[in-house]
């Protein structure tokens, strides 16, 4: 298995969490939007470049609490002062990285963190990575200062996480009187669930203390799975005129660290195990953020759904109250009393129909301003029909989601207001019942063009069968079947049987249907029209439910490709053995880094107690 294999699995994850958006105020969406970017910072920063160059040098970056003495350490353990020091806070800013000259080449721009600017002075900005050679350092070795985790800069804080999910090795700084502060273990907790290679560093511990006090913060660390990483103690004491610890305080850290240097096959199994440990971190959570992609989108659909439940009643409410008689009431059954006579005009339809058509007759033909009197009639009342409909639909949509957090959110945050109908609605109305009007009466034109009958459509007039077909249309539903229903079921009678006299049964049911499903499906287009409103506000939301399918398979293809990568396990007992020999013989004081390295690397293994000039700088009994 190539690393190119598992780098391009990583890729396709990444993009794949990138896609993934969580704009609605959830239950929980915060955290995981921020464990998202941080994934997705993380496979930038270190996981794809590391992938793509596994032979670059360890990188340990140094991080810590606020005044622990990080930059301090640093300086003293490289003997010159390459990171500022201070006593107002922050002091670190823009991190500050050492490396070996003949190492230059791998932290260019395309390299380690990427996202930041390079630049060989010191910088003031937490963009900036601050790069200083630095001949002393052991090639095959960088160290990175980082700002502190808990700096009372919301920049440096972001910075420090970045930095230390970049790390091959974190070298986490505290001091005597802070090593129980809530916000460095947190970190401490982080680095364990990832099995990040990590070392502490107890900075400050007065001398009446040094058995206690390393002792109850490895006890701490045992408890928390980090057991098997060394711990080492500086006892508190004055620093020389250039602000430097003295060498033998901080010789054991920088003998540990020139130890992992030496043998690039330890080098390398710290690299992987760190490496490993995070794929598998963000295999773990990567998942939840699928889960939160498919909580926003059922809230989504959600109000999708409650919004075209709303409109979807409005269309058949109309629907129902242009077919069941409503509108041959009021304002259009005068107009039309109006146009066809009253008195004795609803009298026995059944049995003077003959004498009654007659009547209508005459009227069509003689009295034109009545006829636009009942169009302008239907048109009146179907426009107040679907509008209070609208308007009925708009605000059952806004209460809907106004009951929902995710619905208010989308509300307080669109500029439209969509507890009304829109606008424009009302002129939409208008227009779409007078383009109904018209198609009906082309609609009879057509018909009546063809019949035998034309006739006695060409005495009727195209207006007046139009409004008799109209007539027909809102009463095709509801039991209107003849004059006992009232004056409403009449008319609807009347303006049948002039029809059929026309067209015959069959046509004028036929030309009733068609009339009716073109006014329904109008009514239909101008909900619609209402609806989208609510859609866009969805739609502009970016919520993507196949994003969540897509982080499964992703994940599900970066775990086949590491299972399969036999680089990435757990180093065995021998490599550590042989490990510790060849610190042995590379540091400084091997008896003192022999004692680190065997507290670091060989979990639960027995040993001898250290010497004295060792337990000045490690608590090694809670390590074994």
């Amino acid at each position: 298995m190539s690393a190119g294999q598992l780098a391009e699995s990583l890729s396709h994850l990444r993009d794949a969490l990138q896609r993934a958006r969580l704009p609605l105020d959830l239950p929980g969406s915060t955290l995981t939007g921020r464990l998202q970017r941080d994934m997705v910072a993380q496979l930038d920063d270190y996981l794809l470049p590391r992938l793509d160059r596994l032979d670059a040098p360890l990188l340990a970056v140094i991080g810590g609490s606020t005044g622990a003495g990080k930059s301090t350490l640093i300086n003293s353990m490289i003997g010159r002062a390459v990171s500022r020091t201070g006593v107002i806070r922050p002091t670190t800013r823009s991190p500050v990285l050492v490396h070996n000259p003949d190492d230059a080449h791998w932290f260019g721009p395309d390299r380690i963190l990427p996202g930041l600017a390079r630049s060989l002075e010191a910088a003031n900005d937490t963009r900036t990575l601050q790069l200083v050679a630095e001949p002393t350092l052991p090639q095959g070795l960088a160290i990175l200062d980082a700002p502190d985790i808990d700096s009372v800069v919301a920049e440096n804080r972001a910075l420090a996480a970045q930095l230390l999910a970049a790390a091959d090795l974190w070298l986490f700084v505290t001091s005597a009187a802070r090593y129980a502060d809530a916000v460095p273990w947190e970190y401490l907790k982080s680095a364990a669930e990832r099995s990040a290679a990590l070392a502490v560093v107890l900075q400050r511990v007065p001398p009446a203390a040094m058995t206690e006090v390393p002792s109850h913060l490895g006890q701490m660390m045992a408890d928390q799975g980090l057991g098997d990483s060394p711990l080492f103690a500086v006892p508190e004491t004055v620093t020389d005129a250039d602000g430097l610890l003295p060498d033998q305080a901080v010789a054991p850290i920088r003998d540990w660290l020139a130890a992992l240097a030496a043998d690039a096959s330890v080098r390398a199994q710290v690299v992987l195990t760190t490496l490993d440990g995070a794929i598998g971190a963000v295999c773990r959570n990567a998942p939840k953020v699928a889960t939160a992609v498919d909580d926003q989108a059922s809230a989504i659909e959600q109000l999708r759904a409650d919004a075209e439940g709303s409109y979807r009643e409005a269309v058949r409410t109309v629907g129902v109250q242009t077919a069941d008689g409503t509108l041959l009431r009021g304002e259009v059954l005068s107009r039309w009393h109006d146009f066809v006579g009253t008195g004795e005009f609803f009298r026995a339809v059944e049995q003077k129909i003959g004498w009654l058509r007659d009547r209508l007759v005459a009227s069509l033909r003689g009295e034109p301003k009545e006829v636009n009197g009942v169009k302008l009639a239907v048109e009146s009342g179907m426009e107040i029909l679907i509008r209070e409909e609208g308007e009925a639909a708009a605000e059952r949509t806004e209460t809907a989601w106004a009951n929902q957090p995710a619905g208010r959110q989308l509300l307080g945050a669109t500029r439209v207001d969509l507890s009304h109908a829109s606008p424009d609605f009302q002129a939409h109305v208008a227009l779409a019942i007078r383009n109904w009007q018209a198609d009906v009466l082309e609609l009879v034109s057509s018909e009546g063009a063809s019949k035998k009958s034309k006739a006695r459509f060409l005495a009727l007039g195209a207006n007046g069968v139009g409004i008799a077909l109209m007539m027909v249309v809102f009463s095709t539903t509801g039991g209107l079947t003849g004059a006992e229903v009232g004056v409403a079921g009449g008319t609807a009678v009347l303006a049948q049987r002039v029809l059929e006299a026309v067209f015959g049964e069959d046509a004028v049911r036929r030309l009733a249907q068609r009339a009716k499903q073109d006014l329904d499906a109008r009514v239909e287009g101008l909900m619609a029209s209402e609806l989208a409103r609510y859609e866009t506000v969805l739609d502009d939301a970016g919520i993507r439910p196949d994003a969540a399918q897509g982080i499964i398979t992703a994940v599900a293809d970066v775990n086949e490709v590491r299972g399969s990568d036999q680089r990435l396990t757990a180093p065995t007992r021998e490599e550590l053995e042989g490990f510790k020999a060849t610190a042995t013989q590379v540091a400084d004081r091997p008896a003192l880094t022999a004692d680190v390295v065997e507290a670091e690397l060989l979990s639960g293994a027995e040993g001898s107690e250290p010497d004295q000039s060792s337990k000045s700088y490690l608590s090694q009994g809670e390590q074994r």
